[in-house]
């Protein structure tokens, strides 16, 4: 597995990660522990170095599993996990709404490494913009947990331009982490360029646009009531009908370039900056092995122009989240 490096402060992680986080129930039933454990391992058998997790993941219980499933090659990994909603620590009850006070993170960094079953947290994100608490003091705080040889590296997900620049001046930020795909690319028009210009690492969420773009789902899918998606208008039947323009120019792509849409989408996605690392999830040991072979397509200049250019034909339709989530992100 071929790595890269986030941000200028020394994070090297591998091309692709694995995004823990749909080994909780997001995108339907809990997975199997055992089974998830088993999956984790297989990925750092297969190369993965760098693995993805959050207190709000359960709440609580992926984090477990990822330190378990970790454990034993604990000096070998990256483990990037999360802060920043109002979640009770000892019941793990959402209290609604987001939490980035200083004393809480502090608590929520402690609270994690127990979990993690770790003395240090490689990377540690605010998950979400907190717009009661300055982004200075968000960043005060972690900026004393690295000092204390709590944290490592520092990070932000979801966070508008103006927020990465005014957190990096006072803690280097080391990675951002937001959507970003084929299927949506909202990125492109301030944050990529800020992280150019500052020197940051870029984390895709969704990169395969929460299963749209493998081609796997079209608008007679039917999601099981606990699935996130149900509740997501671009997987509205109406919308995904619409969207499907979108699989079928990658579907050709693959098929020239003897891939599957997955690997298409996430060749993209690194062929984008080497700076980009895309952290697809999966529950299934194929569809990762499927996924990790993306590093080994090729995307010419030519093909990411044509790409490109047909996009730029196709009219998407439906947000990518729900409204209520969208104004807690500042993008």
């Amino acid at each position: 597995m071929l790595k890269r490096e986030l941000g200028t402060c020394g994070l090297e992680v591998s091309a692709i990660g694995l995004g823990c986080m749909g080994l909780s129930p997001v995108y339907g039933p809990t997975v199997d522990k055992e089974a998830a454990i088993s999956l984790i391992r297989s990925a750092f058998d297969e190369g993965v170095t760098f693995f993805d997790t959050a207190e709000a993941y359960g709440p609580f219980t992926n984090e477990i599993i990822v330190g378990e499933a970790l454990a034993p090659i604990r000096d070998k990994v990256v483990i990037a996990t999360k802060f920043g909603f109002d979640i009770d620590l000892t019941t793990g009850e959402r209290q609604g709404g987001v939490n980035s006070r200083p004393e809480h993170i502090k608590a929520v960094a402690e609270a994690s490494l127990k979990r993690l079953g770790v003395e240090t947290i490689d990377l540690f994100y605010q998950h979400r913009v907190d717009p009661s608490v300055p982004i200075e003091d968000v960043a005060g705080a972690v900026k004393e947990l690295i000092q204390e040889g709590k944290v490592k590296y520092f990070g932000l997900s979801e966070a508008a331009a103006q927020t990465i620049r005014r957190a990096h001046a006072v803690q280097p930020v080391s990675a951002v982490q937001s959507e970003y795909s084929l299927w949506w690319r909202g990125a492109e028009a301030e944050i990529l360029p800020t992280l150019q210009e500052l020197g940051i690492g870029f984390v895709c969420f969704s990169p395969l646009g929460a299963g749209f773009l493998t081609g796997k789902i079209d608008e007679t899918t039917k999601f099981d009531s606990s699935d996130f998606r149900a509740k997501v208008p671009r997987f509205a039947p109406e919308a995904m009908k619409a969207n499907m323009a979108l699989v079928d120019l990658v579907r050709d792509v693959a098929a020239r370039k003897k891939a599957t849409p997955a690997q298409i989408a996430l060749a993209w996605l690194l062929a984008q900056k080497p700076w980009i690392v895309p952290i697809p999830g999966t529950t299934k040991l194929h569809r990762l092995q499927e996924n990790l072979g993306a590093v080994a397509v090729e995307l010419t200049a030519d093909d990411l122009h044509e790409i490109d250019a047909a996009e730029s034909k196709i009219t998407l339709q439906g947000s990518r989240l729900p409204e209520s989530v969208l104004k807690m992100t500042g993008l």
